[in-house]
């Protein structure tokens, strides 16, 4: 305990004894700290908030469910983009969104770079985006100018809105026009089926068949027509998605068991256009149940695609990417950096270890003996051959 009490009084003395030296190394810290924080520019902070979109509202559900279940139709209601934060991020973070921004705001002129690429990087090292654990996108907009940052902050929410809502529309409007252009078909279609139906009717005197023939010819029917009715959506995710999507594979398991199903309704023997046993049926009431049938299945296509043509439309009229601005950034008023105080504290902080670790050295080379100080003095004459104390 004594050696230990000597211990502290002789750190103690050695700190006072170069106590000029550690003030001045302190104050001059603390001087060329204050000096440089006030050169230093101040900058400001604006902050953006943006809430991503939510699972589809109770209005477009319902609309869906009044539409009809049409094989797989649920799909085309959900007309936002989907993935959550980590997409619009990534969406924010994209090179045409950045440039839109310098475009907008002409900040190759405010940053004074020579090259796009330069820009880029000077952007996004003033701006800060990242997810909460409750989904929202914040935007931290950093600038000399307040009101350039709150601008540079909108901005980026605005392109964010324009480029979400453009990839929303080019999905719709695919899948709009794809379905545009099958439904005249099946129309066309469905007016030859009637056109053969009537005519068979006028021409044979309306030859009917039992009502089991008309139950199994309604089955195939609607069977072969949700069938189609796939086949078409999955064509129209195929202009857009590729064979590894979730939702094409989903629809591809859907056609395989539709085929295998309507297969073994039809029975396994006989091809593609057979009709049921239907009893003995005169060769008039075959050839009409075979038209009713191709009518009917007409008819259930055109209800099919009708259903999807909707759905496509409403998806498309969605002019708005469902991204909500919880807050607008605002002009800053107060400074966010630099916080001077606590760079004038730590810089005068190190430097009184500094100086107190230089006043240890210095005692020491006080008081080393005279062999070391020889040592000393031919290392230093080998590490430095022209240094005046060679002289």
């Amino acid at each position: 305990m004594e050696e230990q009490e000597i211990g502290i009084l002789d750190l103690l003395q050695v700190v006072v004894r170069h106590g000029k030296l550690i003030l001045r190394i302190c104050g001059t810290a603390a001087l060329l700290s204050i000096i440089c924080s006030l050169l230093l520019p101040n900058i400001y902070t604006s902050t953006a908030k943006v809430l991503p979109p939510q699972k589809e509202g109770a209005g477009l559900s319902s609309l869906s469910a009044i539409l009809g279940q049409a094989g797989g139709l649920a799909s085309l209601a959900g007309g936002a983009l989907g993935g959550g934060s980590d997409l619009y991020l990534g969406i924010l973070k994209s090179r045409s969104v950045e440039d839109a921004v310098i475009r907008r705001l002409a900040l190759e002129k405010v940053y004074k770079k020579k090259t796009p690429e330069d820009t880029r990087k000077a952007l996004e090292a003033r701006v800060k985006m990242q997810a909460g654990k409750d989904g929202i996108i914040t935007i931290a907009a950093n600038d000399k100018d307040p009101k350039r940052a709150a601008a540079i902050a909108n901005c980026f929410v605005d392109e964010l809105f324009k480029k979400s809502v453009q990839l929303n529309l080019i999905k719709a409007g695919t899948e709009r026009s794809f379905l545009e252009k099958r439904l005249e078909l099946v129309k066309t279609d469905l007016k030859n089926a009637e056109d053969s139906m009537k005519s068979f009717q006028e021409k044979n005197k309306a030859i009917k068949v039992d009502s089991q023939a008309i139950a199994t010819i309604q089955g195939i029917a609607q069977m072969k027509a949700e069938l189609i009715s796939k086949e078409v959506h999955l064509a129209s995710l195929r202009s857009y998605q590729t064979d590894e999507n979730p939702q094409v594979k989903l629809l591809q398991s859907g056609i395989s068991r539709l085929r295998g199903q309507l297969g073994a309704y039809e029975g396994s023997g006989m091809s593609g256009d057979a009709i049921p046993a239907v009893g003995n049926v005169p060769s008039l009431a075959l050839e009409f149940a075979r038209r009713l049938r191709e009518l009917k299945i007409q008819e259930l296509l055109y209800e099919q695609l009708t259903k999807q043509y909707e759905m496509a439309k409403l998806s498309e009229a969605k002019d708005s990417s469902s991204l909500q601005i919880l807050d607008d950034a605002v002009i800053p008023t107060k400074k966010s950096k630099p916080r001077r105080s606590m760079i004038v504290i730590l810089t005068t902080t190190v430097a009184l270890f500094i100086g107190i670790f230089l006043a240890f050295i210095h005692e020491y080379a006080l008081k080393m003996p005279d062999e070391e100080k020889a040592l000393w003095r031919d290392v230093k004459s080998r590490a430095w051959p022209g240094a005046p104390w060679k002289r």
